[in-house]
Order: C-alpha cells, then sequence, then structure tokens
C-alpha cells in the first residue's frame, strides 16, 4: 500500500497537478491539507473518475482536509473529538477514516502565528485534543498512522536556518514538546533522516526564492504506530513536485508499506 499525505494550498488551484501526480504516482490513500473549499467545491467527480473515494472536512476558503482512498473508506470521523475552538468556530483541520485495513488520519494543525498570539495558545491546545484522541488507536495493534501539516520542525536540522526562526514559531520547546506527547502515546515519526538528499524539506516559502535557494522546512510528517512502523518498506519526500509554475508550496510526503 502506498499512503501519502500532501498540503495542496487550495485543491482548486491544484487540481490539474494533483489528477496527473496520482495518476503517475499509483497512490492507494492520500491525506490532503488546506484544501480551501466548501463541500460543495470540492472535485468528488474529477477524483472519482480515477478511483478515490474521498472523505472531506472542509467549510470554505480557509483550512480544509481530505482522505482520498482506493481502497476503501470506512468508519469516517469528520473532525477532532474534543478539538478547541477558535474565535467560537470548529476549523475544518482533521478527518479520519479506515482505508484497507489502516486507520489513517489527515491533520491540519494550527500555524499559531505568532508565540504571544491565542493562536499559539490555540495551537498547543489543538494538540492536547489530538493526542487525546487518538491515544487508544496508538497503543493498539492495528497499523494506525497520523499524516499531515503538523507546522513543527521536530529538530533544529529540519529548518534550513535556525537562526531565521529566532523567537518564532514552529520550533519552540513548546510545539517540540507537543510531538514528544504523541510520540509518547505510541508514535513514531516514521520517515528517517536522511533520505536521498541531506535535508528532505517539506515545505518551501514562495518569496524570495525559497525553494531554488532551498531555504525550507520539514513540517509535514507521518506518526504511525508500532503496527504502522513496522510495515513500513520506503518513505520519501517526493520533491519534484514542488518544481515548476502552479506548485504547492509544500512537497508530498509517501509512505510505502506492506498490509
Amino acid at each position: 500500500m502506498r499512503i501519502a499525505t500532501w498540503n495542496v494550498n487550495s485543491i482548486t488551484a491544484r487540481l490539474p497537478r494533483l489528477l496527473a501526480w496520482l495518476e503517475s504516482t499509483g497512490t492507494d490513500v492520500l491525506c490532503l491539507q488546506e484544501t480551501k473549499c466548501s463541500l460543495e467545491q470540492f472535485p468528488f467527480d474529477e477524483l472519482r473518475e480515477l478511483g478515490y473515494e474521498a472523505a472531506v472536512n472542509a467549510t470554505g476558503r480557509w483550512n480544509g482536509v481530505a482522505l482520498l482512498s482506493k481502497v476503501g473508506l470506512e468508519d469516517v470521523v469528520t473532525g477532532l473529538p474534543g478539538g478547541p475552538e477558535y474565535e467560537g468556530v470548529l476549523e475544518p483541520r482533521a478527518v479520519s477514516a479506515t482505508c484497507g485495513g489502516v486507520r489513517v488520519w489527515s491533520v491540519y494543525v494550527p500555524n499559531g502565528r505568532e508565540v504571544a498570539h491565542e493562536h499559539f495558545a490555540y495551537k498547543l491546545q489543538w494538540f492536547e485534543a489530538l493526542r487525546a484522541a487518538v491515544a487508544e488507536d496508538a497503543a493498539g495493534p492495528r497499523p494506525f498512522a497520523v499524516l499531515g501539516d503538523y507546522n513543527v520542525a521536530p529538530t533544529d536540522e529540519d529548518v534550513w536556518d535556525l537562526s531565521q526562526f529566532e523567537g518564532a514559531t514552529h520550533v519552540t520547546p513548546e510545539e517540540r514538546a507537543a510531538l514528544a506527547a504523541l510520540r509518547e502515546a505510541g508514535l513514531t515519526d516514521v520517515v528517517p533522516r536522511p533520505l536521498k538528499y541531506d535535508r528532505p524539506y517539506t515545505y518551501w516559502d514562495y518569496r524570495q526564492l525559497g525553494f531554488p535557494k532551498n531555504r525550507g522546512m520539514r513540517i509535514d510528517l507521518v506518526y504511525g504506530n508500532e503496527a504502522f512502523a513496522k510495515a513500513v518498506t520506503d518513505s520519501y519526500v517526493d520533491r519534484e513536485e514542488r518544481k515548476g509554475k502552479g506548485a504547492s508550496d509544500h512537497a508530498p510526503v509517501v509512505v510505502d508499506l506492506t498490509v
């Protein structure tokens, strides 16, 4: 089975590239983030033509997540159980389902904006709700993984220049402690470093030639339980998909496993 995660930064803008990528890679399950569309705007028909069912959590122009599957889509849960609101709204940041015997979550963790901002506190609350929601599956015998844009670089080596992030979000001890709490619940990062190049970033800002200069971050992660991790045979960041006109600012992260 091939499972991947990709922050597409608008599924409408990225649809031709998304469809071509699905066809060329033979991906069985794809977790999408930042779809930036309403449920009515989601391209169910185009994806169905390629053989994909879709579970979607989307409410409009911001945020939005989805799960695409060619191997079944059962026991769908839309949203983060027990998740916090932000400014009175439950944002569409999580969706989960069982796909071909593997329980999969697609998550788009809040950005946090600035350390002193209330959005940062919301981010930490969201992480705690995620840990509580996945704890049972993480400790269970069934292959289970949480894939998505975590908006946290796990280590100093996962950013292109740590000095550029002094006092900023994505690298703080608090955010990394939230990742550690997920690991303590029974999950592990199944995409090792190094891969086929020294620094396998997954995100590069559109501004200031971020991608050509490889000024990136590794914030799109695949955290799996023991059964999932043992089944992994290969993993990679599809850096080529970040190239060219009309690319997302994130690259897909792909994991192959035997289940």
